[in-house]
């Protein structure tokens, strides 16, 4: 702990430096609260991890075209009756998954794809007021550290863009196509996951102004720049592979048939396409981009363990191996809905490690 200094050229000078010792960081202010900030960051977080979860489930299991309108505010209450449920079945009647694909469905089997979609939609509602509220509140307490207030509203905004995207996204598939174009799924996915870095970096930053007041905001890194970007490059890809139904092409590992890849396989011209629209080469890039990913991850968890984040650094290794066990398993099984949720729900909580690694080692340096 560092005292008061007593300076031997006078008071007038000691006094000084005593003043400029204890001039809060501008990040700080006496009402500022930024570990409840964090705690509440935090918990937001866990929601979107939720959030992504259900997104899997609702995409595994074809719901996402059950709601076939946008009802930002009415469309929090679902069908309660017989007339309504005939209603909303209608408007899926109308569109080319069920003509197409689905025809003859029963009433009971639309409620059954539209319950995923709707609790999907409908956690995106919470998370916006679970975000939204609490901000407010402390927004009227001042208990906003100073130079956090743009950041955290910034994140609010882009939960709102992420509702109109994920409209953007169900509206691909309800004229022509009979699913959602897989570049708004990922696109859909990819905001998603960057809104949730967003909160979980802010939390760290929130965290060391907790411990020492004159901390300031951690800018991040090159190095650990490279490596989420490459993650980001990887969870992309994987959103390729469920927009495009590429993980059901070969069930085999580590080959893909009797190959390390196929011969014969169609291509789409122009041919740099291929890695986005070819499902085959898709599953190609995501089988092996993601042990380029995990090295890169390895990477940053031995840097944390060098900077002290010991404990960081090593669940960042285990989820790195549990990521590659889970995707492997997803391939062989043919996609078990289960393992492939399990999959995804890992994904996530992977990038939070990731961001809290590279957090700990921007700031180290």
């Amino acid at each position: 702990m560092i005292g008061p200094v007593a300076a031997p050229g006078g008071k007038d000078v000691a006094n000084a430096v005593n003043r400029a010792m204890l001039q809060p960081s501008p990040g700080f202010s006496v009402s500022a609260r930024p570990a409840a900030i964090a705690r509440w960051l935090y918990w937001v977080a866990a929601l979107i991890v939720a959030m992504v979860v259900v997104g899997g489930i609702t995409r595994l299991t074809e719901s996402g075209l059950s709601i076939t309108q946008w009802k930002p505010i009415s469309g929090v209450i679902p069908p309660l009756n017989d007339a309504q449920w005939q209603a909303e079945f209608a408007h899926y009647q109308q569109i080319p998954e069920y003509r197409q694909l689905n025809q003859g469905m029963s009433l009971a089997g639309f409620k059954a794809i539209f319950f995923w979609e709707y609790l999907h939609r409908l956690l995106g509602r919470v998370i916006g007021l679970a975000f939204a509220l609490p901000l407010l509140w402390f927004a009227v307490r001042k208990a906003i550290p100073r130079g956090y207030g743009w950041r955290l509203t910034a994140l609010l905004a882009l939960g709102g863009l992420q509702g109109a995207i994920g409209w953007w996204m169900v509206a691909s598939g309800l004229s022509v196509r009979t699913d959602v174009s897989h570049i708004r799924l990922a696109v859909h996915l990819a905001t998603a996951l960057f809104i949730l870095s967003g909160i979980v970096w802010t939390a760290g930053d929130l965290r060391l102004l907790t411990v020492n007041p004159l901390a300031r905001a951690t800018p991040l890194r090159l190095g650990p720049a490279l490596v989420l970007a490459l993650l980001a490059l990887q969870i992309v890809f994987g959103a390729f592979t469920a927009g495009l139904d590429a993980g059901y092409a070969f069930a085999s590992w580590p080959l893909m048939g009797d190959a390390f890849f196929p011969a014969g396989v169609p291509m789409v011209t122009p041919s740099w396409r291929n890695a986005i629209d070819n499902p085959i080469v898709v599953q190609f890039i995501h089988r092996w981009l993601a042990f380029a990913a995990a090295g890169a991850l390895v990477w940053v968890a031995v840097r944390a363990h060098h900077v002290g984040a010991s404990r960081v650094g090593m669940l960042l290794v285990g989820l790195v191996t549990v990521q590659i066990v889970l995707g492997i398993a997803t391939l062989l099984t043919g996609v078990a809905i289960v393992i492939a949720v399990a999959h995804q729900a890992n994904a996530a909580l992977l990038l939070i490690t990731a961001v809290l690694a590279a957090h700990q080692v921007s700031h180290a340096r």
